[in-house]
């Protein structure tokens, strides 16, 4: 049995906050062959997703929040956004499924903000994505301006 405390999540934020990534996650499976893949997201604000699909194999993934306030984007195939859904503190919203092949990311407008996820395994950390050509890669120069590019359009758009 595996029970996750007050004082587990206040670390896991706490690391996700030392991170140079600004997230870290906690696994609740025991190994990334298992068929089920859950997890504890801690994210901070200024964390960069790059967006994303689970479309080969198909994969569906559901968030729910825990602590905090998120965002969930969904762009059409051409990187222009379909969908924004706050979710967590303040917001309707307090968990998402997320059918496979939708392009998406997650922003984070709470400091201390924490989702839990489950989608199907096993985990393949080279197929386990397929990354938006429209977006820049992770940790490049282009990163940061796309991020707050991204912020300010959802900030527009914003519900809660």
């Amino acid at each position: 049995m595996k029970i996750i405390n007050q004082a587990r999540l206040d670390k896991l934020s706490c690391e996700a906050l030392e991170s140079d990534r600004l997230r870290k996650n906690l696994n609740m499976h025991d190994d990334y062959a298992d068929p089920c893949q859950r997890l504890f997201n801690a994210m901070e604000p200024g964390t960069y997703i790059r967006p994303h699909r689970h479309l080969d194999p198909p994969k569906p993934e559901c968030f729910m929040a825990v602590r905090g306030r998120m965002v969930l984007v969904v762009f059409d195939d051409n990187g222009e956004l379909e969908q924004v859904v706050p979710f967590g503190t303040g917001c309707d919203a307090v968990a998402i499924e997320l059918p496979p092949g939708l392009w998406h990311t997650l922003l984070v407008f709470e400091h201390g903000s924490i989702f839990f996820e489950t989608k199907p395994g096993p985990y393949q950390p080279l197929s386990d994505k397929d990354f938006a050509s429209w977006s820049p890669v992770e940790g490049t120069a282009e990163t940061d301006e796309y991020l707050t590019y991204l912020m300010s359009r959802v900030s527009e758009r914003l519900l809660c």
